[in-house]
């Protein structure tokens, strides 16, 4: 094949490799040879495709010169992996200070910056000429649903309390390598706004929010819900709910909308998140919150309708999450899992740029195959039938963006999601201290292979509704607590007609008999303060269904997510990586697509042949460097000065 150029040709050849790093030396040495080649050509090679200056009209059969081309190494000078921005040191739940991170940079390596993916924050507003967010703020995708128009600017005064929306949305989207507070998870992402809670919050306004531009936007990310007070059992108004499944059904072309919503901040109120309609819903991702030490923060909810986890803060520091503030400020003091909701919507848009077909339920999969409990503290962890960790507060465990990024890549969707619905009780029954209910399911082995979302909807009379502990059992041996004690709620109103749901049992097969166990966990009478001669049942489960998700397809054969470490090509005696090949850096004993903070990426050695890459360490002064010298930085730490003139970080 022959490429024109001005003043070359550029030839290929079958013969040779397209990306070589090296010479062919026979194919070099029959040209050299070749009697039409002039004496200037022989001995100027290199080896790959062949570039030959095009004849002259002095010389029209004579070729003057020729070099094989091969690959050269070159990087953009100023545009690494690590961001530019002045609080990115700060970041610590992104830029390896803490280990495990949420592995930020590795899908950032691999070029998945949030690009082309629309996401919006269902909130208080959106301070759309931040310096920040100004350059990724998108106005198809933002509404002030409490003024009934377009611009979804936060209203200020009143102790400038509407701040909440802005902070998530920098979370997401907060530009990079612009010098202005940090850098958001999906930086490249484009971020609305919508006003909705500045006012009076009702059904309708909630549906408005949730069917915004179905087809525009890709993610909703929503930190709110009832109150947190451990006594209330509330959800989704009807237009609410049919707004969820509208979105889920026609949202994204058919995909489905992508609702991500924090799991509730009533850990202080020994609230469950299960009596939270929002976040218990099954077209919501739940995320959950842990701390950096890996503890659970106090104000954390439990229940089984958590999928995933992110940070929210840490006790080690003062520095918190790092975010866009109002009044064009930066703050680095956002807590809660307020915080942990919109870092998943995030790297959710990380994982819909690697792979835009993914349905709503694809990424459901991925986040549970993408989450490892590493050091997340709590006494519940338990396997389940598949094999796989989980517990009530964290769900599967810490979402790594570099592993949701990869396995995004290669995911073919799942087949359609089916449903079996088991009426499991005949007649009334009194709850007493005690009451275990059996019902067979195999029937719905037939349509489920692999199980998905698994739902309890139960109408009961309680005379205190906070002392009842409710749990399923499944055939392969997992139980699910579905509501703990919660002290606060001395309802005597029950559950009516109220629906529990759980992710424990994901990819399990539903054959076989489940059991619902309804325990009394506060006095032995509990009969709401009667003192009668013969003591009373304190309540009576009326109907129970058991609600059964998932698919025909067997899923556990599917591999899991590999790790985002690449494979080593050499090891020492201890097991460190020694040789990460060509295209990945040997650091630490491991192989990155990155080199972190306060190192640069070079090769080995000058060596002819040799092609593996490491991670240098850059000079003390700098926080990203192009070289080992003062005068190398890119960014500085915390509490120094970048100096453009000299490319140094100076102290104060």
């Amino acid at each position: 094949q022959v490429m024109e150029g001005e003043p070359f040709h550029h030839f290929s050849h079958r013969g040779s490799r397209q990306r070589a790093l090296s010479r062919h030396w026979g194919w070099h040495m029959r040209l050299s040879r070749d009697p039409q080649v002039g004496r200037r050509a022989r001995g100027a090679g290199h080896g790959g495709g062949w570039h030959c200056p095009a004849p002259t009209a002095l010389l029209p059969a004579q070729v003057l010169w020729f070099e094989q081309q091969t690959l050269k190494r070159r990087s953009r000078r100023g545009t690494g992996v690590v961001p530019t921005d002045p609080w990115f040191p700060k970041q610590w739940y992104m830029n390896n200070d803490v280990h495990p991170d949420l592995n930020i940079l590795t899908a950032w390596s691999r070029g998945y910056t949030g690009r082309g993916v629309v996401l919006t924050v269902l909130d208080d507003g959106l301070e759309k000429d931040h310096p920040d967010l100004a350059a990724n703020y998108d106005p198809l995708a933002s509404y002030d649903f409490n003024s009934n128009d377009p611009d979804p600017q936060p209203r200020y005064g009143d102790g400038d309390k509407n701040w909440h929306g802005t902070r998530c949305a920098g979370q997401v989207a907060a530009a990079a390598n612009n010098g202005i507070c940090g850098a958001g998870v999906a930086y490249n992402a484009k971020i609305g706004g919508v006003r909705m809670l500045d006012g009076s919050i009702m059904d309708v306004v909630e549906a408005q929010a949730l069917s915004l531009q179905p087809q525009y936007i890709h993610i909703y990310s929503a930190s709110w819900g009832p109150e947190d007070d451990g006594r209330t059992v509330d959800g989704p108004g009807v237009l609410a709910a049919a707004a969820f499944h509208k979105g889920v059904v026609q949202g994204r072309g058919g995909l489905g909308s992508i609702f991500i919503w924090a799991s509730g901040n009533g850990g202080t109120n020994y609230d469950n998140c299960n009596c939270d309609g929002y976040t218990n819903s099954i077209y919501t991702v739940s995320v959950g919150s842990v701390l950096g030490d890996g503890h659970r923060p106090r104000y954390s909810e439990s229940c089984p309708a958590i999928l995933t986890t992110t940070y929210s803060s840490r006790t080690t520091s003062k520095v918190q999450i790092v975010t866009t503030d109002l009044h064009h400020r930066c703050t680095d003091k956002h807590t809660g899992t307020s915080a942990s909701a919109p870092l998943a919507a995030g790297m959710v848009a990380l994982a819909l740029e690697a792979n835009p077909d993914l349905s709503w339920r694809d990424l459901q999969h991925l986040i549970i195959r993408a989450s490892r409990p590493a050091h997340l503290q709590a006494e519940d962890w338990a396997e389940n039938g598949v094999g796989r960790r989980v517990s009530h507060y964290y769900g599967y465990g810490l979402l790594d963006a570099g592993l949701l990024v990869q396995a995004a890549t290669t995911w073919t969707g799942t087949r359609p999601q089916e449903k079996c619905s088991v009426q499991a009780l005949q007649g009334p029954r009194d709850i007493g201290a005690r009451l275990t209910i059996s019902t067979d399911a195999s029937s719905c082995s037939k349509s489920i292979r692999s199980l998905e979302h698994v739902q309890v909807q139960l109408s009961l009379s309680y005379s205190r509704r906070g002392d009842l502990v409710v749990a399923l059992s499944s055939p392969m041996g997992t139980t699910s607590t579905l509501v703990t004690v919660r002290p606060y709620d001395t309802s005597q109103d029950g559950y009516k007609d109220w629906t529990f749901m759980s992710t424990h049992f994901w990819d399990e097969n539903p054959k076989g008999i489940w059991t619902l166990q309804l325990e009394n966990r506060g006095d032995a009478q509990n009969t709401g303060g009667l003192q009668p001669p013969v003591p009373l049942s304190p309540g009576q489960l009326s109907s129970f269904t058991l609600h059964l998700h998932g698919t025909d397809e067997d899923m556990p054969a599917r591999r899991s997510a590999a790790t985002a470490t690449e494979e080593c090509l050499r090891r020492d005696g201890q097991g460190a990586c020694q040789d990460c090949g060509s295209s990945l850096y040997a650091h630490h004993g491991s192989c990155l697509s990155y080199c972190p903070p306060r190192y640069f990426g070079r090769a080995r050695s000058a060596a002819a042949g040799d092609s593996a890459l490491v991670c240098a360490s850059c000079h003390p002064s700098c926080y990203t460097c192009q070289g080992a010298s003062a005068n190398n930085c890119t960014s500085c730490p915390s509490g120094r000065t970048f100096q453009d003139s000299t490319h140094s970080c100076q102290q104060p």
